[in-house]
């Protein structure tokens, strides 16, 4: 990408994410420049968690991802058997050379189906590679989930808003409750408002915990004299 176009890809994934109970780690806007596409892939193909990478895996000469991929795997790109069969399934005919060109993946690549218009994605090592194309990305990262990862465990989220709150009056607090709660995952955020700015405390995790790290936060902000209250 180069900023012309919005990306829609990020809140998709992270409400198909959520509605697993499965937490989105990052989020990168890489521009169509193979030497950054290859760095990146290196970097992702290297953490634990799978990643979906959406775009470049179309036909024109801006489409460097399928390159790319295969050189960050040590590889080499190669008509992908099973995903010529889609093709000439769905046109009834012997694909093109320009449609050939979508299905030239790298050696080793499984097939993501694509419900929209039946050009496949392709997913190698930890990696899920998909169209561009939102309305095709989308049904196509909930089917990988469907098929290949399990839900997470239940989450849920709460927060506190701290009017006229201060991150460096409170550290301490925030210091202890983090301690105290590492299960938990939390945030501070200022936010700025009419007549001036309150701080809004944000934590997420199982239901126990979550109540749990509620009773602790309230209980220490009453102690502070600090005034608060619920969004939920």
């Amino acid at each position: 990408m180069d900023g012309r176009v919005g990306d829609q890809h990020f809140e998709n994934a992270r409400n198909i994410l959520a509605e697993r109970n499965l937490l989105l780690k990052y989020t990168l806007i890489i521009a169509d420049e193979p030497e950054m596409i290859r760095e990146q892939l290196k970097w992702a193909m290297a953490r634990p968690e799978p990643f979906f990478c959406c775009g470049g895996i179309g036909a024109t000469p801006d489409d460097h991802t399928r390159r790319c991929v295969a050189e960050a795997v040590g590889t080499t790109l190669a008509y992908n058997e099973e995903a010529v069969a889609i093709l000439e399934k769905h046109y009834g005919e012997l694909p093109t050379i320009h449609r050939l060109k979508m299905v030239e993946f790298p050696n080793g690549s499984r097939v993501i189906p694509n419900p929209f218009n039946q050009v496949p994605g392709f997913s190698i090592a930890n990696g899920y590679f998909l169209p561009g194309f939102p309305v095709m990305a989308e049904p196509m990262m909930e089917w990988i989930l469907d098929t290949y990862y399990y839900p997470g465990p239940e989450r849920v989220a709460r927060s506190l808003v701290l009017p006229d709150g201060r991150e460096a009056d409170l550290a301490d607090l925030m210091d202890e409750f983090i301690a105290a709660h590492p299960q938990l995952s939390f945030s501070s955020l200022p936010r700025n408002v009419d007549g001036g700015w309150d701080l809004v405390l944000g934590f997420a995790g199982s239901p126990p915990a979550v109540e749990d790290g509620m009773r602790f936060l309230t209980a220490k902000l009453k102690e502070a004299g600090q005034r608060f209250f619920s969004t939920d």
